[in-house]
């Protein structure tokens, strides 16, 4: 017999001896175990392995048990933190959305008007009206940037 055949055998075997098998699988390896000593020998091996394993009890140390405990609930409390930091994150996008198609209409009106009255030419406001629209989020983000901080725990930096 070829090699790759108790290879194939063996692979079978470690899969569940027939138990998690195709009814194809589960014949050709009781028709291989039939006819070739060492493979059945493996099989023997295996089962009796493997009732030994089912039959000892495993039992955790109490250290190992308390600190997997302590460890689930810290990770729960960590996603618990993450899903309340999402919602808030959520509603203050509502809350910037709902109010920039509010006002962005009512100041735009505004500085065409000062700049009708003033004079100025129509891209001189347009322009001022452009940064004053932009420039609470261009210093937010600088300040976020020259602090260190995107949104971490506690203060923490990046990475750290």
């Amino acid at each position: 017999m070829s090699a790759n055949l108790h290879e194939q055998a063996r692979e079978l075997i470690a899969l569940g001896g027939g138990q998690d098998l195709s009814d194809v699988q589960q014949n050709w390896l009781q028709a291989h175990l039939q006819q070739c000593a060492p493979c059945s020998d493996y099989a023997e091996e295996v089962r009796r392995t493997l009732s030994v394993l089912r039959s000892r009890s495993l039992a955790a140390d109490f250290a190992l048990v308390q600190m997997t405990q302590l460890r689930v609930r810290s990770r729960a409390l960590e996603l618990r933190q993450q899903q309340a930091r999402a919602w808030l994150v959520l509603l203050s996008c509502l809350f910037v959305g709902l109010s920039a198609a509010i006002t962005t209409p009512l100041f735009w009106r505004a500085f065409e008007w000062i700049g009708l009255q003033s004079g100025i030419s129509s891209w001189v406001w347009q322009a001022g009206f452009a940064f004053f629209w932009i420039a609470p989020a261009l210093i937010v983000s600088a300040l976020l940037l020259a602090h260190g901080t995107h949104l971490t725990n506690d203060g923490e930096k990046p990475g750290i």
